[in-house]
């Protein structure tokens, strides 16, 4: 004998029945934050290089003729710090509005569900993206270092003996075999790359002795007169110092803009991360009321 079932039963059993299946897993809905790890990093890295192409970047401020560093810098900054947030805002309304809801729980339990997902939505964009923010920053502490090396050899850099100048010795060498007579050429140049190389290490200073063995040096291997081969090396040994405080500024510019450039990373980032959690939480909220925008995403 069979009864017969109303309709309407069978549907509430039926849904009964799939609201309980959901509710036997676990909580965390990772195809809905996977969702949002790719349109955070989508949006991401499409707005950075966007930017990037525009000058709007971290490692060059004197990228664009004409344009002031620093104005350049605040918009450089700026930029970044809106992508950063927006970004991680879309990502998390993406999942807050995928989500799965479990029906076990009140608004507000629902909400920091929801919330939750668009922080797991943050930490893993955030993770995605760390080799690029990083490479970044890494890009300009090597710049750093590298202009603190140039500015430590800018005047070996200059001289054709640049690789004897790594030997500590070099220079007291040459000064035990110092004579009066003209010397080769290229042994003259060698040497003289050492004595600038000396100088460059200290304080950019070439010592009185080795300006007036340089003169001669100069002087017996050119034709010109002594004062004309001292006014040279005064020359030479100015221009070598300025590229020294070039690099040397260049050092300090580097890594000023490494220190700022990390501390901005890190405190949009947690700005992100803060409107990723209400992001999703109202990605939450319209995905319970069916808010559809329609006005602004038409069926056709």
């Amino acid at each position: 004998m069979s009864m017969d079932t109303p309709a309407g039963i069978a549907i509430v059993e039926t849904t009964t029945s799939a609201a309980l299946e959901r509710d036997r897993t676990g909580y965390v809905d990772w195809p809905a934050i996977f969702a949002g790890i790719v349109l955070a990093a989508a949006l991401s890295l499409v707005l950075i290089s966007f930017g990037s192409a525009l000058g709007l970047n971290l490692v060059d401020f004197n990228a664009r003729e004409g344009a002031s560093p620093v104005l350049i810098g605040i918009a450089a900054a700026s930029w970044f710090l809106w992508v950063q947030i927006s970004s991680f805002m879309a990502g998390g309304y993406l999942t807050g509005r995928l989500r799965r809801r479990h029906f076990d729980a009140d608004e507000d339990e629902s909400d920091m569900r929801d919330g939750a997902h668009g922080l797991l939505v943050w930490a893993g964009a955030l993770v995605l993206g760390a080799a690029l923010a990083l490479g970044g920053v890494g890009a300009l502490a090597g710049a750093a270092g590298s202009a603190l090396s140039t500015a430590t050899v800018a005047a070996s850099n200059v001289a054709e003996g640049a690789a004897d100048a790594a030997d500590p010795n070099a220079y007291f060498i040459d000064t035990l075999f110092r004579a009066d007579t003209p010397i080769d050429p290229g042994l003259a140049r060698d040497e003289a790359g050492r004595i600038f190389a000396r100088a460059a290490l200290g304080d950019g200073t070439v010592a009185p002795d080795d300006r007036a063995y340089l003169a001669n040096v100069v002087a017996a291997n050119t034709g010109l007169t002594p004062e004309e081969a001292a006014a040279r090396v005064d020359q030479v040994t100015a221009a070598i110092e300025t590229a020294r405080q070039d690099a040397i500024e260049a050092a300090r510019i580097a890594r000023n803009t490494a220190i700022i450039a990390a501390f901005l990373l890190a405190a949009s980032s947690l700005v992100a991360a803060i409107g990723a959690y209400w992001a999703a939480q109202k990605g939450g909220n319209h995905r319970d009321s069916g808010t559809a925008f329609a006005d602004v995403f038409r069926r056709f």
